[in-house]
């Protein structure tokens, strides 16, 4: 460990976390690491401070990214364009974590695993979405007048909405996966090592 006289002083431990960020990252990494995290409308000003970089250098990496698919915009106030994170590139984040970390064969029983208790949260209270569970329960609230309400799990509640969002991931890393292996077969077929 270097000695302590050789350390510049912080009055906070973040300042030199992030002089350290600004000093190893270039301004394009840090507008994406911040926006990689915003999921709601921001100015570039907004993403320029946290990104320590100017607002002309983060609209124009907004931009580029925008370009590409990762950012989605929208006009903002007074005719400002606004940025955030496009749920695309989320779908597609999350899905290939998925694949990163379990098989196609593995990722097929979660599926079927967890269309089943789907299924059985919709049998159990008798409506099709967690929504719908929740206006059941409000109506049931207000035209009831002797208490006699169906009590619901707030966890069963949340459970089913975990796992229907676990479930459209999932779908998501499955056809990803069946995308990419008719692409690379198509791709062995016109290379003449191999025919689909």
């Amino acid at each position: 460990m270097g000695n302590p006289a050789d350390t510049p002083p912080y009055d906070d431990v973040n300042d030199a976390v992030i002089e350290e960020w600004v000093d190893e990252t270039t301004p394009y990494e840090r507008v994406r690491q911040v926006i990689a995290h915003t999921y709601s409308a921001v100015t570039a000003n907004r993403v320029a401070d946290q990104a320590h970089t100017a607002a002309k250098t983060a609209r124009k990496h907004l931009d580029a990214l925008a370009a590409e698919g990762f950012v989605t915009t929208t006009p903002g106030e007074h005719g400002a364009t606004t940025y955030r994170r496009s749920p695309e590139s989320l779908v597609v984040e999350q899905a290939a974590d998925i694949l990163e970390h379990v098989s196609t064969d593995e990722l097929v029983s979660r599926i079927t695993d967890m269309r089943e208790q789907l299924e059985s949260f919709r049998v159990e209270y008798g409506v099709d979405s967690p929504e719908e569970l929740a206006v059941e329960q409000t109506n049931q609230a207000l035209t009831d007048t002797d208490g006699a309400q169906t009590e619901i799990d707030p966890a069963d509640l949340q459970e089913w909405q975990t796992t229907r969002r676990n479930l459209a991931f999932a779908n998501a890393a499955l056809s990803i996966a069946n995308a990419e292996r008719f692409v690379d077969g198509d791709r062995r077929s016109t290379d003449g090592s191999l025919t689909a």
